[in-house]
């Protein structure tokens, strides 16, 4: 694929049963092999775009690249306590735009929500996808219909850990 423009990629992990968050936290249902690719995987970016629920709920104090939180409200949780955090109250496609323009390639580490509004506005080119073995949890998906636009390129199962890669074709306009 000749893609045109920085890499917009997002990081998810679900649980055994379409979980996204265990105990509020997305953190509950990452596996040992996942916090690893996890923090490999975000090194290749040149900043972090989350939601403001992430950005109160998960543990975002410290990150290896600027954190853009999507928000209508003051910073609050850990987020608040990164240096490097930016609050950006816009569209999310302006703010790809914005971020993309600034520090080249982005990651989104946001709530399923976000990621599906990236993914059928065509705004992603990659999904990094994780299942994890951990049952339970809250705040189910449904992994057909947020997989509908994507293209398998690549699994691997460590430790019960399934990673998968999915490549989107961006949106042409």
């Amino acid at each position: 694929m000749n893609r045109k423009g920085p890499r917009v990629a997002a990081n998810l992990v679900v649980g055994a049963g379409g979980s996204t968050t265990l105990n509020g936290s997305s953190s509950g249902l990452s596996t040992p092999p996942d916090r690893l690719r996890f923090h490999k995987l975000r090194t290749e970016f040149g900043a972090i775009l989350i939601g403001g629920n992430t950005a109160r709920n998960e543990p975002y104090a410290k990150t290896p690249a600027p954190l853009i939180v999507l928000t209508h409200r003051p910073l609050s949780g850990p987020a608040s306590l990164n240096p490097t955090a930016l609050a950006w109250a816009m569209p999310l496609k302006s703010a790809i735009s914005q971020a993309t323009a600034m520090y080249g390639d982005l990651i989104i580490e946001a709530g399923p929500a976000l990621i599906r509004e990236a993914i059928t506005s065509g705004l992603l080119t990659d999904l990094y996808l994780t299942l994890s073995p951990i049952d339970g949890g809250e705040n189910p998906i449904s992994l057909d219909e947020l997989l509908q636009e994507c293209e398998e390129i690549s699994r691997e199962e460590v430790d019960r850990t399934l990673f998968l890669h999915y490549r989107l074709a961006p949106n042409g306009d």
